[in-house]
Order: C-alpha cells, then structure tokens, then sequence
C-alpha cells in the first residue's frame, strides 16, 4: 500500500504575525491527525484569524454572533476529490486571540492551546463530533492521544 502524502496550506490575516516555529507545530499537528486517523492521502487548510474574523464566519455561516476559538468546514464528497487521489478535507480557522485566552485560562502554553485547536478542528473534518457525551469522551481521548504524541500533554 502507497505511503499517505499530506498537505497542509497555513495563511492567515494579513495583520496576524506568528513564528515560525507556531506555523511547524501546527503543520505537525494536523499531520499527527491524519497519520493517526489512517487518513488517505489529504489536504487541509488552516488558517489564522482573531476574535473578529473568527466572529464573522461564525455569524455567516452558523448565525451565532460571537467570537468562537476554533471552526471547521469540511468538504462534501463529491467537492473533496481533487486529482492525483487526494482528498480536500476542508478548512479549519483558529482564534490566535482566543487561543491566547483560554490558554491563560486554562493554565497551559499558548502553543498547547493552538495545537489543541487544530488537533480538534481535523478531527471534525474527519467525521468526529461531540454532542453526545460518549462522542465527547471519545473525540477527548483522540485529541489527548495525538497531543501526547507531539509531547503536549494536558498538565495535571
């Protein structure tokens, strides 16, 4: 079996300024989720916004106005086979400033914060959700095990 190739294109708001070092962790992060997922050969964009931007969608696209941290946008089927065998999962947009946030707030690293959102984001690109609670559990344990694996553990 051919050896899965993933792409991930990270833009964000031209105001928006990160290290570089952020940029490698995400593409990380995502990368984790799809080789732990088993994930065909995909592509999937993140991109970074702030609380307006991410207000914006939000109110656009889901009719709530207010900031959220992280959104996904996945790809029908019929819109997400692009050509060579690879699937366009869609779109994940993360808050840089609400990531700041709840990272004071939750007392971890920023960069923990933003992985996390990430790690959370794919996995709702790839089917996992949590409105049940047993979803809940199970979408935890994935994004748990996957920051673990980059070596960004929840501190206790």
């Amino acid at each position: 079996m051919e050896r899965a190739e993933y792409t991930i294109l990270i833009s964000g708001d031209d105001h928006l300024v990160w290290p570089p070092a952020l940029e490698e962790l995400l593409e990380k992060a995502a990368r984790a989720v799809l080789e732990s997922e088993n994930t065909p050969s995909a592509e999937v964009s993140l991109h970074l916004t702030d609380d307006a931007g991410i207000r914006a969608l939000n109110r656009t696209y889901r009719h709530i106005d207010a900031p959220t941290d992280v959104l996904s946008f996945g790809l029908g089927p019929e819109d997400g086979d692009a050509p060579g065998g690879v699937v366009l999962l869609g779109d994940v947009i993360v808050s840089l400033e609400r990531a700041r946030e709840q990272a004071h707030e939750y007392g971890h690293s920023f960069e923990r914060e933003v992985a996390f959102l990430v790690v959370h984001g794919v996995l709702h690109l790839l089917g996992y959700d949590h409105e049940t609670d047993a979803e809940r559990a199970e979408m935890r344990a994935r994004e748990e095990a996957v920051l673990a694996e980059l070596g960004l553990r929840r501190e206790e």
